[in-house]
């Protein structure tokens, strides 16, 4: 077995962090994020490492990146602050809460979040053009396979508390994006969903080609920290979920 200590401090790092008006992006040391540009013909957008990855790769994959354009990835905490006031000068109180979000609470900080666009001459850069149909709606639909997804949609708004973005993408990592998108499930409600399966006592099952990965979460603001145990030869991912604890995912590479 291999013991793996998880510490309180360490739920506001990983794919499956939850950030909206109650919980928002922390800053610390252990917290500095790994950016890098989209790709080579978007420098400025950046994105954390393996969201910037894993993106290039979708869009080369599906081969849409004559038609698909980036508008917005990671912000800084002071861009976050000058977006949203220059939306209330611009646009009005009402349309910059339901479309932007409050400075420091913004997925946009976490590197983890982009905006899209369909290719054109003028795209707004509050709420481009990203429609339910052609290549947009083809990249909409195959998302949840690379492990992202649609975040705001227009049934969840009250749940969200963000209004209908066809545009913004989130990446949270695969089998999550798949798991949510089946279940139809916001990301807050896949949070408390897998709350639902405590490590060690039972777990959501998700199979893909034969492969069976299974999700718990650890509770740990109710404790600092604790040690878990998983067998050899298991591959596993942790991520904080910026709430109260640790998703975990394990599946076995030989199934």
């Amino acid at each position: 077995m291999e013991s793996i200590k998880l510490y309180a401090e360490d739920i506001h790092t990983g794919s499956l962090v939850l950030v909206n008006k109650s919980y928002p992006v922390v800053d610390s040391d252990k917290n500095k994020l790994q950016l890098a540009p989209m790709n080579e013909r978007h420098q400025k957008i950046l994105l954390e490492i393996r969201t910037a990855n894993v993106l290039n790769y979708m869009m080369k994959d599906i081969r849409c990146e004559a038609e698909i354009v980036p508008v917005s990835g990671y912000r800084s905490l002071n861009e976050q602050k000058n977006i949203y006031k220059d939306s209330i000068l611009e646009n009005g109180i009402k349309f910059t809460k339901d479309f932007v979000a409050i400075p420091g609470h913004s997925e946009h900080q976490t590197g983890l979040a982009i905006d899209l666009a369909r290719k054109q001459e003028n795209i707004d850069f509050i709420c481009p053009d990203f429609p339910y149909e052609g290549i947009c709606d083809y990249f909409r639909k195959k998302a949840p396979h690379y492990g992202f997804i649609q975040r705001y949609k227009k049934d969840k708004e009250s749940i969200t508390g963000i209004a209908h973005e066809p545009w913004h993408f989130r990446y949270v990592g695969y089998p999550h994006s798949q798991i949510m998108n089946n279940l139809d499930l916001s990301l807050e409600e896949y949070i408390e969903t897998i709350k639902e399966y405590p490590y060690d006592e039972r777990y959501f099952s998700y199979e893909h080609n034969g492969k069976i990965m299974k999700v718990s979460y650890v509770d740990i603001l109710s404790y600092g920290y604790k040690s878990i145990e998983l067998p050899e030869k298991i591959s596993y991912m942790i991520s904080g979920n910026n709430v109260d604890g640790f998703i975990i995912t394990t599946w076995r590479e030989d199934q």
